[in-house]
């Protein structure tokens, strides 16, 4: 009973986004109580949670088809930042939103993109993969490709980057996975509703950060909304046609673009709030990432599940 009230809550996690979203710009009072300085310990309470769910064939299951999985990551860490980079300097975007835009265009994906694979009934155990060895990657890729694409805007502190990124995915992920090995029993119960906890602290995180800047991104929304719109959606499309270009099947296409397409926004809000405090438009981007590439990512899902229920039932009439 638990299980599927948590799995029907998860699922259900763009909706969320969509509401909170418009919550936290008619009434910013209900998500200002819980801080800038929470949001790290969300996101580490997150990768915590993401830990218990782990065991070894999740790891084994990466090695499986390593050129897959790297495929995937691949075209992760090589179309978004690129794609981000190429959108700020195209629409001429202001320093601080130009920043945003990349930082969040060079996380790794979110743990909400295996919520819209699953949706989309597409590849769920590569997309976990791809979650996993892009969260572990990223460690290092991240501060690199923020450092070499908005480097130009303003100083980065690649090191700083790599520091918190440790400290917020890391060092939680490792103990996620190493209390679940020693204490199994209490590692499953927590896993259980994990999702659901993952859910609402990224939820509370996209709240603050719209509350917050609610006047900055009211006063730049045309532009706001047209640079994130069109940085997830170009990694969608371009996610799913790399996977085409390659010879791969429709599910791995989706799964690719999905996984291209929607980014680890909380960990761009984290990062944006701790190492670019003193511009105050750069967290924005990221925020609005959040609930962007979810509605993209949910409209993407159903509309593939209506297409094979057409193909489907085309077949059955022959």
């Amino acid at each position: 009973m638990v299980r599927r009230i948590v799995s029907c809550a998860t699922q259900l996690f763009p909706v969320w986004s969509l509401l909170v979203g418009a919550l936290a710009l008619y009434e910013p009072s209900i998500f200002l109580w819980y801080g800038k300085d929470a949001i790290g310990f969300g996101l580490g309470i997150i990768m915590l949670g993401m830990g218990m769910t782990l065991e070894t064939k999740d790891f084994k299951q990466v090695w499986k088809e390593p050129h897959v999985v790297g495929l995937g990551v691949f075209l992760q860490f090589l179309i978004m930042p690129a794609w981000g980079a190429f959108l700020a300097w195209v629409m001429g975007l202001p320093t601080e939103m130009a920043v945003g835009l990349i930082l969040v265009s060079s996380c790794p994906g979110g743990t909400a993109s295996n919520v819209v694979v699953f949706l989309a009934k597409a590849n769920v155990a590569l997309s976990v993969s791809l979650t996993l060895a892009s969260t572990i990657l990223a460690i290092l890729l991240t501060p690199w490709l923020t450092a070499l694409y908005a480097g130009h805007y303003v100083p980065v502190d690649a090191w700083g980057l790599l520091k918190s990124i440790s400290l917020i995915v890391l060092f939680p992920l490792i103990l996620g996975v190493t209390w679940r090995r020693l204490f199994k029993k209490t590692a499953h119960h927590v896993a259980q509703v994990s999702p659901l906890l993952s859910v609402l602290f990224i939820l509370l995180i996209v709240g603050f950060v719209l509350a917050a800047k609610r006047s900055l991104i009211l006063e730049n929304w045309s532009v706001l909304f047209c640079a994130v719109f069109f940085l997830h959606m170009g990694g969608f499309f371009l996610g799913f046609l790399s996977g085409k270009l390659f010879g791969r099947n429709s599910l791995d296409c989706r799964t690719f673009g999905i996984e291209v397409g929607m980014q680890n926004s909380g960990l761009g809000m984290a990062l944006a709030s701790k190492h670019f405090s003193q511009l105050p438009m750069v967290p924005a981007p990221c925020a609005l990432s959040a609930v962007i590439h979810c509605v993209i990512g949910s409209f993407l899902a159903a509309w593939w599940n209506r297409k094979d229920k057409i193909i489907f039932d085309l077949g059955q009439k022959k």
